[in-house]
């Protein structure tokens, strides 16, 4: 019996031993290792490196605060760092999870001279520039559950944890640790779990915007999500991931006693049965504790696998990806009554556009894509998977998709308001309609493209007049749409055709970018690409692609400088002709910039009601994102920082894409007119180029 109970003992020793080893080990979740700037190891910045992390992992520093900064050195090798554990976690836990990610930094990120590290519990970051109570927004990393709230709760279920976490990220800035969370009942049975946190030396209005700016970018329609910035971090689950007992336990019971409580005295005789009662009271509690805890971990570790983890840049062109979202072919036949032409609401890229209506009364946005159309079966699987991966407010939503024979087709949400170029030049309709002696066809030339029988004039009173708050709305919200695409989806997405009518409008004028038929995968670690063949539309195309192939996120934020001056002035860019004065909207646009009479380029409908400095910024921004050299365009995350933050210096813009110099009244034969003009204007034709082939 004692050998039994002895090594009864030793199996408990070991196993909690064991647990404890495991349950002091971090949990690693993502490093940022940017190769821009190294050291070596004979440096003084590596000498000036391992002070400050030594520093960091001291015992002495602020583990029960859960964030400390330190500096090390003199510039142009001082070293600057910090930590930021969890506030839920006891300092215990945060003082491990730093000496641990102390250990590992110089394994994960050998020599470069800025790093983040986030793990579970704690971050840990060091630079070579002063990033102490400054906003970052790069070195980010998201983490979503695969699993979609269902279809029919998913706009609820986003409003719901949108509210709850700008709730939290408003309760947070007020707090001195700048932490909180919350817990908002979903149903009866479910809660909506939420923890924001941002570095304690940021102001709070730099606290609360890279607060707003996480949980924008996060896709709320998962059944949990996070997102983690070297400044800020915030995330939702439908499950207690946080320690509610640490952040909701009353106070120690020692500090509400003045004096502690006397011990029992033992009585003669009673020692060795007391120590028998105890064992046999212990033993049993131990156990049930320890497998209850095992029970927690399994559970625990299974839910984390769930997660999607990589930054990455897979996902391929399987369309097995996206099997679960294929729809029975008659069903969509019937939905939109054959396909019939009163159901016909626009045209795009490779076919045209119908609304459909289900059994259940959803209505739907259905793409039929022409059976002649040059986008092969590899594009189509690339628009599914692409689609079926991205969740955003501001991207369309992708229902399913049907193949049968030579029929392609993809189900989309449906859009109430339409496109924006529907819209936006749109205005224009109203003018016209009151004008008897223009007839069809004059109309038609006029570029309105529409259907007779569909046209605005048959109730002009219902026409939503764009006023200046809502196209700042839409153009913040496709920044969104594009930040999203380029860097905190898990795929690296490069749209390459963005335009107006590529931007659809739901029934709050909420924009979401469509059409992703000629997007791009980018591998994790590429930022440009070639191609010998163009796709997209003239107009929208940054000069080094529709002249060189060469592409990148810069090209789509050219696309996006073109949006915003199109949604400004409210004119297309290839509305100008020669007795403007003006080869394009860029053109215009910077002579006005030039003359330092900005405000001529905004629209008429509007310009007696918008705030002019907030317009002359969009203007700003506009022309940065559309200068001739790509390098000088702004990141579409610094554009974004540009549109929330008033504190952000723009620089001053330089000379767009396709703007004309000079132009000859005649070139003389056999000259060389390649010296008349300094780059090659762009074709006023708005179609989208589709000589495509699979990839």
């Amino acid at each position: 019996m004692p050998l039994y109970a002895a090594f009864i003992l030793l199996f408990l020793f070991s196993l909690l031993t064991s647990f404890k080893a495991s349950a002091q080990k971090p949990t690693f979740t993502y490093d940022h290792c940017p190769n821009t700037t190294t050291y070596s190891r004979n440096s003084t910045y590596f000498t000036n490196l391992k002070t400050l992390l030594s520093s960091l992992s001291s015992p002495n520093a602020s583990y029960s605060t859960g964030f400390q900064n330190a500096k090390v050195g003199q510039a142009p090798d001082r070293v600057t760092g910090l930590f930021l554990c969890r506030g839920d976690l006891s300092p215990e836990v945060c003082r491990n999870c730093i000496a641990f990610s102390v250990n590992e930094t110089l394994t994960r990120c050998p020599n470069q001279r800025e790093a983040v590290f986030y793990y579970e519990e704690c971050m840990l970051r060091y630079s070579h520039k002063n990033i102490l109570s400054t906003l970052i927004y790069h070195g980010g990393f998201i983490m979503t559950n695969p699993n979609n709230i269902s279809s029919q709760l998913e706009d609820r279920f986003g409003d719901f944890v949108s509210s709850t976490m700008n709730q939290a990220a408003e309760e947070a800035v007020n707090n001195s640790r700048k932490f909180y969370t919350i817990r908002a009942n979903w149903t009866a049975l479910r809660s909506l779990h939420v923890l924001v946190q941002c570095t304690p030396d940021l102001r709070r209005q730099d606290c609360l915007a890279c607060l707003q700016y996480s949980i924008n970018g996060m896709p709320l329609y998962r059944i949990g999500g996070r997102l983690l910035w070297p400044s800020c971090n915030s995330r939702y689950e439908l499950y207690p991931f946080y320690n509610e007992s640490v952040i909701e336990a009353p106070p120690p019971l020692e500090s509400l006693v003045s004096t502690p409580p006397m011990a029992s005295p033992s009585l003669p005789g009673t020692g060795r049965n007391s120590n028998v009662l105890v064992v046999a009271i212990v033993v049993p509690i131990i156990v049930a504790v320890l497998l209850f805890i095992a029970g927690y971990c399994f559970l625990a570790k299974r839910k984390k696998k769930s997660f999607d983890t990589a930054p990455a840049s897979e996902g391929g062109d399987d369309i097995t990806t996206a099997d679960s979202l294929q729809l029975d072919y008659r069903t969509i036949q019937s939905a939109t009554n054959d396909f019939a032409e009163s159901n016909k609401i626009g045209r795009g890229g490779f076919g045209e556009v119908y609304k459909g209506t289900f059994s259940n009364g959803k209505e739907v946005a259905v793409k039929r894509l022409s059976k002649n159309s040059r986008q092969g079966e590899a594009e189509f699987k690339t628009e599914v998977v692409v689609v079926a991966k991205l969740q955003h407010r501001n991207l369309v939503r992708l229902l399913g998709f049907s193949l049968q024979g030579e029929e392609r087709l993809l189900v989309y949400e449906y859009m109430s308001n339409k496109s924006l170029d529907y819209l936006l030049f749109g205005q224009l309709h109203l003018l016209l309609c009151f004008n008897d002696s223009l007839t069809i066809l004059e109309l038609w030339v006029a570029d309105l493209r529409i259907n007779y029988n569909q046209w605005i004039c048959t109730d002009p009173t219902k026409q939503i007049q764009l006023n200046w708050t809502l196209r700042y709305k839409i153009i913040g919200g496709i920044a969104r749409g594009i930040l999203y695409l380029h860097q905190d989806s898990q795929l690296t997405i490069i749209h390459r055709d963005l335009k107006a009518s590529n931007i659809l409008l739901d029934a709050d004028i909420n924009p979401k970018i469509a059409d992703f038929g000629m997007a791009r995968i980018f591998g994790l670690d590429q930022t440009q690409d070639n191609t010998s063949r163009i796709v997209g539309t003239y107009g929208y195309m940054a000069p080094e692609y529709a002249m060189h192939g060469q592409f990148s996120m810069k090209s789509d934020v050219y696309s996006f400088g073109v949006l915003v001056l199109e949604i400004i002035s409210g004119r297309k860019n290839s509305s100008f002709e020669e007795s403007d004065g003006a080869q394009d909207l860029l053109t215009h646009a910077w002579r006005l910039w030039n003359n330092r009479t900005a405000l001529d380029l905004v629209d008429p409908l509007i310009v007696d009601n918008c705030q002019n400095s907030e317009v002359v910024r969009c203007i700003h921004i506009g022309l940065l994102c559309v200068q001739e050299d790509p390098v000088k365009r702004p990141t579409i995350s610094t554009v974004f920082m540009m549109l929330t933050s008033n504190t952000v210096t723009l620089p001053v813009p330089r000379q767009p894409g396709f703007f004309i110099q000079s132009r000859p009244v005649k070139d003389p034969p056999d000259s060389d007119q390649s010296t008349t003009t300094k780059s090659i204007p762009a074709s006023i034709d708005d179609e989208s180029i589709t000589d495509l082939y699979p990839r």
